[in-house]
């Protein structure tokens, strides 16, 4: 089926409202905060009752807008490569074995690994770093680019 074949539907659909076109009151019924120029209510109004967002309290903090979130891949995914394979993030992302990269990629020890190979990823469990290393590959931790990350290598080259 393509866009140019689809035909409307037979029954009939209710004309919209048309307002301001002289019908008494425009389709804004009688009298009323709705009927005036510049009326109604905000979307949290709630008739003059304390609104929700008065009477919950607020404590803590919240670190969500500083939180990292990683794609995360366990260790037998890592399987479906060539033995001697190099694993990049963009690797991983063209493979569809992650489907974002988010904050980064981290490789977790979860199954078991068969193949030699090296890593570069911006994260990795202990237990997978550990059985990388056994099968004789290597892990390469890639810097996360951050703001702070960036400040701190313009300060140390004097900019």
């Amino acid at each position: 089926m393509k866009l140019n074949e689809l035909t409307p539907s037979l029954s009939r659909k209710k004309s919209r409202k048309r307002v301001g076109r002289g019908d008494k009151t425009a389709g804004k019924g009688h009298n009323g905060q709705n009927s005036r120029a510049g009326g109604g209510v905000k979307a949290y109004f709630e008739g003059g009752q304390m609104p929700i967002y008065r009477r919950v309290p607020k404590r803590g903090f919240s670190n969500m807008p500083f939180k990292k979130e990683y794609a995360v891949v366990n260790l037998d995914l890592l399987n479906r490569f060539e033995d001697g394979e190099s694993i990049t993030p963009e690797l991983l992302l063209e493979k569809r074995i992650v489907r974002k990269l988010l904050d980064g990629v981290k490789i977790l020890g979860n199954g078991a690994l068969e193949k030699k190979l090296s890593v570069k990823v911006h994260k990795i469990s202990k237990t997978a770093k550990e059985a990388i290393e056994a099968k004789g590959g290597t892990v390469e931790i890639i810097e996360v680019r951050t703001f702070a990350n960036v400040a701190k290598n313009a300060v140390a080259e004097g900019k």
